[in-house]
């Protein structure tokens, strides 16, 4: 077959380029049963032990030598980059919606480029660039949204007509085209060849490489990896890489203490054609027709096409299964929808013969997104894998991340969107996996628009309120497994048509949500925030305070029953997580933090805090049901069901006390609501969630309560300029450069982590500034919305991008979010912000293309009516995470 060949001649150059690696396995494939020798013997010890030697595990072999390390042992069950490596299409495409993805492919490409004068490895390496076909305004929106992107980090990327496509690549179909985006430098490589030369570089600079030899399991000991069992013995190891693909899954619970890898296999088709009579010119560029479903390169002359089909195959749920394996085979019927659509798009190859259709396995994970990084319960455990069938685009850049990670603590840039650390073991039930993949692998052509949800494995983690909620009209997404609230759709309002409002444009849900938020404005609204993290650190002595004294930067001794707003910085001083915390007793706290840091969270803790059988460190997430009561008379429903003076002198701001409501006793009252409003959040042991949610409702009837959901919570945070971790906050902001210095404690009296970082940005200044804008000459009728990630010019020139945004129903404007940065004009290198810069700034933002004009502030509208209040309202923080 044409991929046996070109997989068999990549192996012969490497193997003649490296004479080494004939001496170390015999170049003779197996046909019999029996393994073949192996004339070098495993090492007794490595420093680190990598499994996989596909583009991944050679990735991180190689970056790791680079960086210095040389102790390393890549193992390979069979034959290097012999997996899904081999069958890859070998498109390098750097059109990637999530900044990360967009970081790591063009890193790849510019790594690839050099890779053969680097090893005398051909790699097949040819710039032909990609055209991605628009058939709807939507698509062709949502391409001009990664186009802006692309070109505000320097990727040549244009917005072309469908003429000029057919310029470019003669053998398209435009009649259905409203446009197409053309990326000139975009690359295709053979990903074997890629592999080969990476694991050459890697072994030229100490790498051992082992062909044939297979992990059973990794072995964990005081929650450390201590070595590795393989057919051929154990090799001790302080770190062990997981690159085992679409094995990883199964490699990670072999062991004692299994490591949850959420990734499942899809069978992915493309066929292979002999050449056109004319051949096709090998700089042709690669078509990609989303709404199509289809991919299109230049193979041998011919043409290679594959796609995301609506109905995928899933494989191996059962675990490695050798008749599923085997199995693998053509399924022309299957395939049929994604060849017509490949003849729609290219007529002329009616006529065109047929060489193959390749079957090969394809991973994808849960949320399309690939994973990476440290296991949150075993260190020195690392992953890479679940690529969604971009594996050579972010080979390069996942291996150099993942390289930096272990060797520095921490990459160069932030992954949290990758991070292995933002599932739990919810996530890992096989059923859920192959029925969330069956929806992922079509949503990898799907258009996206902002807010979009996933269908499958809901109604996991659900409050105890849902079903009462539910049946008054909520509407639902989901954050890390659990259900929450977006909006409530009032009586009478046409409910099909709310679930089909997807659009870039204004959402059907918009005067709901506003009546939503003027509620919360004028009377009282309930949302139920169960989702959040919540934990209980508690000591016999004074270890709770002192190892929290530590971790957090803001200064946690206070007095029993107040609550105070701190991030948990790294040494870098960058928010690992933004919470607050309560102290419940002397030696007690509650630790109040975003949905998405229940794993993370824990792990960053468990890692740090001192190993003392007197200091306890309990989940307690699912024990509490969180009602937060906004507006200006949840004071009165609050203090009419409790009996008890709720006003600011007998319950002053950040604080917290526990108090019966109704007849249930026991609930945590908080007098916070993460939005700038006024009012409290109760946490309510579960059994107490219907009996406080019903008297809530019942008592704030004549105060026109109303139910509202985390669209509205979301408005009012970004109006009040307040940042969530993981949209706005990163490992890699500081709270200098988001004007929170009044979280931060440089003198409490002891040291903390991050602490010598802030001192030095005091002292020096800070890079970016975390900034408000507020859209001037947008029509929120007529125009597209921001929604984040849009890129902010600063008179003319790029500054930065937009974090997160909405429209504030109290200033009639769009409000977005970012950091602005400050590069010299001539050398492009980073300079100090400062206010003034801020300030004498023309502003604008670019939706899709379009730029509107915007002022730039550095506080909320409010505080310039309400300075005084500034100070006692350091509730300037809601700072959790949606």
């Amino acid at each position: 077959a044409a991929g046996m060949f070109l997989r068999l001649l990549s192996d012969i150059q490497w193997r003649a380029a490296h004479p080494k690696w004939r001496r170390m396995t015999s170049s003779q494939r197996s046909t019999s049963t029996t393994p073949e020798p192996h004339p070098v013997s495993l090492p007794a010890q490595a420093q680190v032990v990598i499994c996989g030697g596909g583009i991944m595990g050679t990735s991180v072999a190689y970056h790791l030598s680079k960086m210095g390390w040389k102790d390393i042992v890549l193992l390979e069950q069979g034959r290097l980059a012999a997996g899904t490596t081999r069958f890859c299409a070998g498109i390098v495409s750097t059109a990637r919606p999530v900044s990360i993805e967009l970081k790591m492919a063009h890193y790849s490409n510019k790594l690839y480029q050099q890779l053969e004068q680097e090893t005398g490895v051909q790699t097949g390496y040819m710039k032909t660039g990609s055209i991605s076909l628009a058939q709807t305004q939507d698509r062709l929106i949502s391409l001009k949204r990664i186009a802006s992107s692309l070109n505000v980090m320097g990727i040549p990327c244009e917005i072309i007509s469908p003429k000029k496509v057919v310029q470019l690549h003669p053998l398209i179909n435009i009649h259905d085209l409203v446009g197409a985006m053309y990326v000139p430098e975009d690359a295709l490589v053979s990903s074997a060849s890629v592999s080969l030369a990476l694991a050459t570089a890697a072994s030229r600079n100490g790498v051992q490489i082992h062909e044939r030899t297979s992990v059973s399991h990794v072995t964990v000991q005081k929650g450390r990896v201590t070595g590795v069992e393989t057919d051929r013995g154990r090799i001790q190891c302080e770190y062990f890489v997981n690159c085992a693909g679409q094995w990883a899954y199964e490699l990670g619970h072999s062991g004692e203490e299994p490591v949850h890898i959420p990734l499942h296999a899809c069978e992915h088709f493309y066929l292979l054609t002999h050449p056109l009579k004319e051949p096709l010119s090998s700089s042709l560029p690669t078509v990609v027709d989303p709404d199509g479903r289809i991919y299109i390169r230049n193979w041998q002359g011919g043409i290679l096409s594959g796609g995301f089909e609506k109905n995928p195959k899933p494989l191996f749920t059962e675990g490695r299964n050798q008749l599923e394996i085997q199995n693998l085979q053509e399924d022309w019927d299957h395939f049929g929808p994604l060849l017509s659509a490949l003849l729609r798009r290219m007529p002329g190859l009616e006529t065109l013969q047929i060489m193959q259709l390749v079957n090969c396995p394809e991973s994808f994970t849960p949320d399309m997104r690939c994973i990476m990084g440290e296991s949150p319960t075993a260190q020195g455990y690392f992953v890479l894998a679940g690529m969604n069938s971009a594996g050579i685009s972010y080979g390069g850049g996942a291996g150099k991340y993942l390289a930096e990670w272990m060797v520095n603590g921490y990459p160069s840039e932030n992954v949290w969107p990758l991070d292995l650390k933002r599932f739990g073991t919810l996530q890992s039930s096989r059923t859920f996996l192959r029925h969330r993949v069956m929806e992922v692998m079509p949503l990898m052509c799907d258009l996206k628009v902002p807010r979009w949800d996933f269908q499958t494995g809901r109604q996991l983690r659900t409050s105890p309120l849902y079903d009462r909620l539910d049946a008054q009209g909520a509407r639902w997404m989901e954050k890390h497994g659990f259900e929450r609230v977006k909006y409530f759709v009032p009586p009478g309002k046409d409910l099909l048509d709310l679930d089909h409002s997807k659009t870039f444009y204004k959402p059907d849900w918009f005067d709901i949500v506003g009546s939503e938020v003027k509620c919360c404005k004028e009377a009282v609204c309930v949302i139920d925030m169960s989702s959040f993290t919540k934990f209980e650190i508690s000591s016999t002595g004074d270890q709770a305070l002192e190892s929290l004294q530590y971790l957090f930067s803001n200064d946690l001794d206070v007095p029993v029953g107040h609550v105070v707003h701190t991030g948990m910085l790294n040494e870098k001083g960058g928010y690992e997580n933004d919470c607050s915390i309560a102290r419940l007793s002397k030696r007690s706290f509650f630790m109040i933090s975003p949905t998405d840091q229940q794993v993370h969270c824990w792990a960053w803790l468990k890692k740090r805090l001192p190993d003392d059988s007197n200091l306890i460190m309990e989940d307690v997430t699912w024990k509490y049901t969180a009602l937060n009561l906004i507006g200006p008379r949840a004071v009165d429903v609050l203090s009419e069901l409790s009996y008890a003076p709720m006003t600011a002198e007998h319950f002053p701001s950040l604080f917290c006390k526990e108090m019966s409501v109704g007849y249930a006793n026991g609930i945590r009252v908080m007098s916070i609501t993460h939005t700038g409003e006024p009012g409290f959040v109760l946490y309510i042991p579960i059994e107490y969630a219907l009996h406080v949610y019903n008297e809530v409702m019942n008592m704030g009837q004549k105060y026109g309560i109303r139910n509202a959901g985390y669209y509205a919570l979301r408005s009012l945070r970004i109006e009040k300029f307040f940042a969530f971790w993981g949209q706005d906050l990163d490992a890699f902001t500081t709270p200098m450069e988001c004007g929170r210095e009044f979280q931060v404690k440089l003198e409490k009296g002891m040291q903390f982590l991050g602490q010598e970082a802030l001192l030095e940005q005091k002292q020096n200044g800070v890079y970016k500034r975390f900034t408000m804008f507020i859209l001037e000459d947008h029509d929120t009728d007529m125009d597209l919305w921001p929604w984040w990630g849009e890129p902010i010019f600063r008179n003319g020139r790029y500054v930065g991008k937009t974090t997160s945004s909405a429209y504030s129903y109290t200033l009639e404007r769009h409000v977005c979010l970012g950091f602005v940065h400050h590069y010299d004009e001539k050398t492009g290198e980073e300079l100090v912000v400062t206010t003034d810069f801020i300030n004498q700034g023309e502003y604008e933002i670019d939706i899709a293309g379009q730029r509107f004009q915007a002022k730039a502030k550095l506080y909320p509208f409010s505080s310039l009516f309400t300075q005084r209040r500034r100070k006692d309202e350091v509730e300037l923080s809601g700072y959790q995470r949606e």
